[in-house]
């Protein structure tokens, strides 16, 4: 191998620029590590004209991708453009060109992921994409690598920042949804058009390629079910801290007796959980295997220089991997076939606010409905709503099937005593109160 590496950029957004500061900045440790220089060679951008907060010879920058994916004297390819058909077909160019890439882009590697690094393997390429997931946290790595020779059965997590920041606003500083929002945005944490965060999308994303890796199993993103934070109402979150709990977009993903379960949902955290204390823009995914127990993974889940590590740290596996000669071999077929659990064997707590009729037997009620399909209360709160002669009831109960809390819920709604079922969300952990 010569002593230089060459890299082609597909794109100069945030973190395109960051990638470049970090290679430059560091070149004396990448020559220590490596053995070589690494070199931006060309870079693709929409805009040649266009202002950008990263000093970079002009002269390498090309509107053409044909100047980066057909130059012979590029090793390894860094797609940080975004979008998914365009990206698909520069990255599958790049594989038959025979170069390695590396992306950061959670569309693409959710929807195509598998069929990708098939693409890699077959032209002995490397595809790497740690920055897919949580920024800068090495969480793909610490899966594939670290846990590699345990059996992990659950992983959870705070995998959105724009989510988390708004929650952990609505939480501390008693704000509204709308209001947490537009300071998000103002922030730059969330985007004019928030609806991949807020609606759980782009958690969704990301938990599909965590259990797709976690499991050795073929999710597939249709696979995640997902509720965003639309419609939370302060409330909730002040009757959950009453009793020992916090509000968090959480992604969930289980497996055991070979039956998978993923989903993205708001989900009240007991304040014990050490996935309560992750707050505001910041990420945490927990890892639970059946040899190590309990670890978590905490950092800043996007921004230029974080997200930018986990790029420049996966050039430095593919370089590393090149000079071994051993490029193109780390993708293993999925181990099991893809079985999701019914609702008859998938177990949670859950927490449900209701207004119902303020008269005495109500509550009796609504007990035996629950008792009848085994469930039983945890917690319990009431109080009467003024002028209304309506009382708020709020519950959380023990362990259930969610085939028997669907169930439940549905005759809920049906009782002449129940005005309106509020809301309804899984509970996780037991509150110390």
């Amino acid at each position: 191998m010569e002593n230089k590496v060459s890299v082609g950029l597909l794109g100069l957004g945030v973190v395109g620029s960051g990638v470049i500061k970090l290679i430059e900045n560091h070149q004396e440790k990448l020559a220590h590590q490596l053995g070589c220089s690494v070199q931006v060679k060309r870079v693709l951008v929409r805009d040649l004209d266009k202002s950008r907060d990263v000093t970079i010879d002009e002269s390498i920058l090309t509107t053409n991708p044909d100047d980066v994916l057909n130059d012979p004297e590029i090793d390894i390819i860094v797609e940080v453009m975004g979008g998914i058909e365009e990206a698909k077909q520069h990255i599958s160019r790049a594989f038959a060109a025979k170069k390695h890439v590396v992306s950061a882009n959670k569309d693409l590697v959710a929807l195509h992921g598998p069929a990708l690094q098939n693409a890699a393997n077959r032209n002995k390429c490397d595809f790497y994409y740690e920055a897919s997931v949580a920024g800068g946290i090495p969480i793909l790595r610490g899966i594939a690598d670290g846990l590699s020779s345990d059996h992990i059965q659950q992983v959870m997590g705070i995998v959105n920042g724009t989510t988390n920041y708004i929650l952990t606003q609505m939480d501390s500083e008693g704000v509204s949804y709308e209001d947490a929002l537009k300071a998000a945005q103002e922030l730059g944490f969330a985007e004019s058009d928030p609806t991949s965060d807020v609606d759980g999308l782009d958690a969704a994303r990301k938990m599909a390629i965590l259990a797709r890796l976690a499991f050795s199993t073929a999710v597939d993103l249709e696979d995640v079910e997902v509720t965003g934070i639309r419609g939370i109402e302060l409330e909730d979150l002040q009757y959950g801290y009453q009793m020992g709990y916090t509000m968090k977009l959480i992604g969930f993903a289980n497996f055991d007796d070979h039956e998978l379960e993923v989903n993205v949902q708001p989900t009240l955290l007991a304040k014990s959980h050490p996935l309560a204390a992750v707050k505001n823009e910041f990420n945490a995914v927990y890892v639970y295997g059946e040899a190590v127990g309990e670890t978590m993974f905490y950092g800043p889940g996007a921004g230029s220089l974080p997200t930018a590590t986990a790029i420049v740290s996966d050039i430095i596996s593919v370089i590393k991997n090149m000079r071994l000669g051993v490029t193109g071999n780390q993708f293993i077929e999925p181990h099991f076939k893809k079985e999701l659990k019914t609702p008859d064997k998938r177990h949670a707590q859950y927490y449900v606010r209701i207004y119902a009729k303020d008269q005495s037997g109500v509550f009796s009620t609504i007990s035996s409905l629950f008792h009848e399909r085994e469930i039983s209360f945890k917690r319990i709160l009431q109080a009467p709503i003024m002028k209304k002669e309506v009382a708020e009831i709020v519950f959380i109960t023990h362990h259930t099937t969610l085939e028997n809390f669907q169930e439940a819920l549905e005759n809920l709604g049906g009782l002449d005593t129940v005005l309106e079922v509020k809301s309804y969300y899984k509970v996780e952990g037991d509150a110390i109160t």
